[in-house]
């Protein structure tokens, strides 16, 4: 018997990650986690969650958009050009860098910066039963685009994700759960650990168990209070707190379809 479970999209959130550990714990622990990126940008703990998730046993990681916005410069859209084609764009720009320049300086005071920048793209496995199982953000071979959210068509998803060679493939990065299947692909969005866009506003994360005969997997939600990570960022004076308090009161809840 195998048990791992999946995180995503932690986002420097240390309350909602230790809430998601709690659950996990109380589940019975597992032999391995799966942190698949977006790990520390736009929340107020970046440091205290790769301290944490460091020292899980037998963890392994992958790269999302916005740990590469750390280390490697990139940003989010609107760029230089696009502010100055349009001007009323500057707060949204202003707001982003200061943001990714306050999560960079936090992790190079506490030498951080190479961890991240040693970030894989993706994670292999097969299961006991000979399921291949491939771990990535935002799909295969892309640590962000537009990833697999409920409102895309069908089309779409099966040109993002055919070819991956892989039968059970996890991602994250839309913050939204998905468990589907298509082609012959077992997808599955784990929903985001922070920033959340669900109803419950909780953090979702996914367990599943793996044996000889199959595997099950199932989606979990671990509640925190949100009111202390909006008190966090108030007294660090987040540059990106207006930005990720809307998350945390509810204000970037979609309509999407939710699991049954």
């Amino acid at each position: 018997m195998v048990r791992i479970a999946f995180l995503s999209d932690i986002h420097g959130n240390g309350l909602a990650l230790d809430a998601v550990l709690d659950d996990i714990d109380a589940q019975g622990g597992v032999d391995e986690y799966w942190l698949l990126g977006d790990l520390v940008a736009i929340g107020p703990q970046p440091v205290e969650v790769l301290e944490k998730l460091s020292a899980l046993p037998n963890a392994r990681f992958t790269r999302g958009n916005t740990d590469r916005y750390i280390t490697k410069g990139d940003r989010p859209p609107p760029d230089r050009n696009a502010v100055e084609a349009n001007p009323n764009l500057l707060p949204i720009f202003k707001e982003v860098a200061e943001t990714m320049a306050w999560t960079q300086g936090a992790l190079s005071a506490h030498g951080w910066l190479d961890f991240l920048d040693a970030l894989p793209l993706e994670q292999r496995l097969t299961l006991p039963d000979g399921t291949r199982l491939l771990g990535v953000h935002g799909a295969p071979g892309d640590d962000g685009g537009p990833g697999l959210r409920p409102d895309y068509p069908e089309e779409d998803i099966r040109e993002r994700f055919t070819g991956a060679e892989a039968d059970l493939i996890c991602v994250g990065h839309t913050h939204w759960p998905i468990n589907t299947r298509l082609d012959g692909m077992h997808l599955v969005n784990l929903g985001s650990v922070s920033n959340p866009m669900v109803p419950d506003l909780c953090a979702w994360y996914v367990l599943l168990e793996a044996d000889a005969s199959g595997y099950r997997l199932e989606h979990r939600q671990a509640a925190y209070d949100r009111s202390a990570v909006i008190a966090q960022l108030e007294a660090l004076r987040h540059p990106g707190r207006g930005h990720i308090i809307s998350f945390m009161r509810g204000e970037r809840i979609r309509d999407w379809p939710l699991l049954p």
